[in-house]
């Protein structure tokens, strides 16, 4: 499969600050791809060098097949999305006005607005002015700004933090059918729940180097201790750690129809990220 992006020994300096040290990754056509680390780690930096809007210090990051240093190109530009915390919106026109401006600048369809602020959530609070909008309601209109023009590799720079938690789902949706039409998305979020929901593949990245990649469900299972919790009928709840033991113990349970749920014992991304670095996501 044809990747989008490629980055080889990749390295950001700024003064006597390092923000990206030897970081190597490939994102493949159609792939939503999770770059996962705290505040301060270097995602949003990587974004800006991926988007040609800051040049990296060593290393390669080829997008399209052609050099960062080229993206400034229009027929690139067209096929990039970015949502980031830049606002850019002008303050004293509607939510409408704002984006008609964009329709315009991307000959666009005025008609497209309307589909993008139906993914958002947005389609009845479209005369609102910008100025008057929560900080949720701004960050959806940043986001239905981005996909006006239904860009091919779609970065986006925490989308939903935010968002409350029925916003979030609906944005995820969005983003689905997006991915299912093609769109490649480059996500950076320290939400390992929402990685886990959005992701095939993710990266983590800590003091500006990746220290994990793989599929979500793979670093689960690596990382697992094959334990198990049984919750049994009388109301105990019974924890296993693994072996034949536990599976003499299990069958035991189940001969006797005790057993009301049994789970094993995956640790979340989130877990494995503390584990790896001795930090929390924040």
């Amino acid at each position: 499969m044809e990747n989008i992006i490629e980055v080889k020994n990749l390295a950001k300096v700024f003064g006597n600050q390092t923000a990206l040290e030897d970081v190597n990754f490939q994102v493949k056509k159609g792939e939503t791809f999770g770059f996962l680390g705290p505040s301060g780690s270097g995602k949003t930096t990587t974004i800006k060098i991926l988007t040609g809007q800051l040049m990296q210090t060593a290393g390669e990051a080829n997008v399209f097949g052609v050099k960062n240093t080229a993206l400034n190109n229009g027929k690139y530009r067209r096929r990039i999305g970015v949502l980031s915390d830049n606002s850019g919106l002008y303050q004293r026109l509607s939510i409408q006005d704002n984006l008609k401006l964009y329709c315009d600048l991307y000959d666009v369809p005025v008609k497209r607005m309307d589909e993008v602020l139906e993914l958002v959530n947005l389609g009845d609070e479209k005369k609102k002015i910008v100025s008057k909008l929560s900080k949720g309601m701004t960050q959806r209109v940043l986001l239905a700004r981005t996909l006006l023009h239904e860009p091919d590799l779609l970065f986006l720079d925490e989308p939903t933090s935010a968002l409350d938690p029925a916003n979030s789902k609906q944005i995820h949706d969005g983003l689905r059918r997006l991915n299912e039409r093609g769109t490649t998305i480059f996500l950076t979020t320290h939400d390992m729940s929402e990685a886990e929901t959005l992701c095939e593949r993710v990266a983590f990245l800590h003091k500006g180097k990746i220290q994990l990649l793989d599929e979500p469900k793979k670093l689960r299972r690596q990382f697992a201790d094959g334990s198990l919790t049984v919750e049994l009928k009388d109301g105990q709840v019974v924890h296993l750690p693994g072996g034949t033991e536990s599976a003499d113990e299990v069958y035991r349970y189940m001969s006797n129809n005790e057993i009301v749920s049994i789970h094993s014992n995956e640790p979340t991304l989130g877990d494995i990220f503390v584990e790896i670095t001795g930090r929390e996501l924040v």
